[in-house]
């Protein structure tokens, strides 16, 4: 996909899925999860020896068309801005075969010390890793 240098895939599963027999919209972000780890898992920074850690601040999704029981789903990921504290990553959620854009949403991490709950700078060798440094 243009913008996007990778992607990881899944199939909806039947729990996933609501009364109407489609994917419930809180369903989205474990599909976002396993293409932001395994993103980070083919960069070598899934466990990252750091200060500090990543934690959710905001999560923004926009819906385009509803995901059934057992489509595959390719999930593209991208990193869209690193801050001084904070990385934000955008999403792109196609149906297979026929690349359908299903979903796309953006997601921002700030790197914080879990002790004092107070925001970190992002190690520059984690920003190198990510092309950014």
């Amino acid at each position: 996909m243009n913008g996007y240098s990778f992607a990881a895939r899944t199939r909806v599963g039947f729990s996933d899925t609501d009364a109407q027999g489609i994917v419930y919209y809180g369903r989205y972000n474990p599909y976002f999860d396993l293409a932001r780890v395994e993103y980070l898992r083919s960069l070598g920074l899934l466990r990252y020896e750091g200060e500090g850690e990543f934690v959710m601040r905001a999560n923004d999704v926009e819906y385009f068309a509803p995901a059934r029981f057992d489509d595959e789903l390719e999930i593209h990921v991208r990193v869209g801005r690193i801050g001084r504290t904070s990385i934000t990553y955008e999403f792109a959620a196609h149906k297979l075969p026929e690349e359908t854009l299903m979903v796309t949403a953006h997601q921002t991490l700030v790197y914080v010390d879990l002790a004092a709950r107070a925001a970190l700078p992002i190690p520059d060798g984690y920003k190198a890793r990510l092309g950014a440094g």
